[in-house]
């Protein structure tokens, strides 16, 4: 079995995520706002974020894979799922669970920006600056965090854990390694 350290409570979580959605609303006050989940690990986040913000918005999903289920990015981004709304003169928040080595996010707003959008903003849960292989930060951030792999709140480990309601450190089980 897997064993876990709680890094961020619930409590924590939701406190950041009200003043992240406050934020946001206050820089796109009276804007229409496209606001994009990056499957799966930012659903939970994105639900709760969208319900503090208070600027008219519209929602739609992408899924891009770069870490099959293993706890290191492979380095390789691809699309699993698009948009079905097009972003062509849009402001776009984009929300994403974690940045970790940069990379995914950097394919994913250079794909976007070339389809002619008002305005491109990320928004991550979570940031692990140690990480990056290449320049990316984000617009808004909720919590900068350490080099640890971490589950919870919507981010999974072998797609399990993301019901967590906290944010945890997942440590090597006994004999090692990570739980399979």
């Amino acid at each position: 079995m897997s064993e876990f350290e709680v890094l961020l409570s619930e409590e924590q979580v939701q406190a950041r995520v009200r003043e992240l959605g406050e934020a946001i609303s206050r820089d796109l006050a009276g804007e229409q706002v496209l606001v994009i989940g990056i499957l799966k690990g930012a659903f939970i986040f994105m639900a709760d974020l969208v319900r503090a913000m208070s600027v008219p918005l519209t929602v739609d999903f992408m899924s891009l894979s770069s870490y099959g289920s293993s706890t290191e990015s492979s380095g390789e981004v691809r699309i699993v799922k698009d948009l079905e709304q097009a972003v062509d003169g849009k402001h776009v928040l984009v929300v994403e669970d974690i940045i970790d080595t940069g990379l995914t996010l950097k394919y994913l707003s250079e794909i976007l920006r070339r389809r002619n959008p008002r305005s491109v903003r990320i928004c991550a849960l979570l940031d692990k600056p140690s990480r990056r292989k290449t320049e990316m930060a984000a617009d808004y951030v909720g919590f900068v965090i350490p080099d640890h792999f971490v589950v919870g709140y919507g981010l999974d480990f072998d797609q399990r854990y993301r019901n967590f309601r906290d944010v945890r450190i997942l440590k090597p089980s006994g004999d090692g390694g990570q739980e399979e």
